[in-house]
């Protein structure tokens, strides 16, 4: 099973809280069930509760939570348990929002949006009629062309054909894929589907497809087509994905909190080891070259020789 994001994990005790606040002395077997998540996980969550609270850290300011004998009792979050009222600015700045996402081509599941949009409207009133002076383009060209390319063809069943950009190779291949969802992530639009150059499936940013063609051939996606686990980030790598070490400069600490890594050990001096999954290695290599001695490859043997290799060469090449 997938490690739980701590995205998702959020969300769930946002919602945990004020629901218990209202249910004091609940079985929690019953408020697992509720929950959708083992009463491990409950035990869990109201652990982490324990250190949550607002600013001062000081035993009053803190959650409490108590489930001995079977039966939960959460206390001192009157703060987030009570409903959100919003200013009225904040309700414009949502009902902008949701008028833009209305807006996205082929953007499917309209029924929450003209719902949450209404209820706004009505419970801003006359204030609501100032949302109507703003405006948000959405238009960003060839990106918004290709995201309705790719709905289509993900609601005909038909196979893409595109030239893409590939920025870790500085090169563009041409692919057929059988379109599979499109899915917003860090800002950015992303098709995921087979490939049948790579023979599995992948990730294609939508600002980076040159050209986008919709074929007459069907598109559905082999048996073995999975859809990746995206959590907190579209960086995924595959079952054949190789583990890469490095250690890190205080200042290139960055990359921990940039790309996703498996395990990060941090030195008295401020640096840090960490530990990386890819399918990809050109990539490691150059972000190890554009750190400039900032950071080193410790494992594998092959990636730490051909990143010595790239910077002899290099060097070798300015002093020529």
């Amino acid at each position: 099973m997938a490690a739980e994001s701590a995205t998702h994990r959020l969300a769930r005790l946002l919602t945990m809280v004020p629901w218990l606040m209202h249910r004091q002395g609940i079985d929690i077997e019953e408020a697992a069930k509720e929950l959708g998540v083992s009463p491990a996980q409950v035990e869990a969550d109201l652990n982490l509760l324990f250190v949550c609270g607002t600013p001062g850290h000081m035993p009053d300011d803190l959650i409490e939570a108590e489930w001995e004998g079977g039966k939960v009792f959460v206390g001192n979050a009157d703060t987030i348990a009570r409903p959100l009222r919003l200013g009225v600015d904040e309700a414009l700045a949502l009902i902008v929002g949701l008028r833009t996402l209305a807006a996205v081509p082929g953007l499917g599941e309209r029924d929450a949006i003209e719902c949450a949009l209404a209820k706004l409207i009505d419970a801003a009133g006359d204030a609501s009629a100032a949302s109507m002076r703003v405006r948000i383009s959405t238009d960003d060209g060839e990106q918004t062309r290709w995201l309705a390319l790719a709905r289509q063809a993900i609601a005909e069943h038909r196979r893409l054909r595109l030239n893409y950009l590939v920025a870790a190779r500085d090169e563009s291949t041409e692919r057929d894929v059988d379109p599979m969802r499109v899915v917003l992530m860090d800002d950015h639009w992303y098709l995921e589907g087979w490939c049948h150059r790579a023979d599995d499936v992948r990730m294609f940013r939508l600002d980076r497809i040159e050209t986008l063609q919709l074929l007459d051939a069907d598109g559905t996606p082999p048996a073995q087509a999975r859809p990746r686990e995206l959590g907190d980030s579209v960086f995924s790598p595959g079952a054949d994905a190789v583990s890469v070490t490095l250690e890190l400069q205080p200042q290139a600490g960055w990359v921990v909190d940039y790309y996703p890594v498996d395990q990060v050990t941090r030195a008295d001096d401020g640096g840090l080891t960490t530990t990386l999954r890819t399918n990809d290695l050109h990539w490691v290599r150059q972000l190890v070259w554009r750190l400039g001695g900032a950071a080193r490859v410790v494992a594998p043997d092959d990636l730490r020789a051909s990143v010595e290799q790239g910077a002899r060469e290099a060097l070798a090449a300015y002093g020529g």
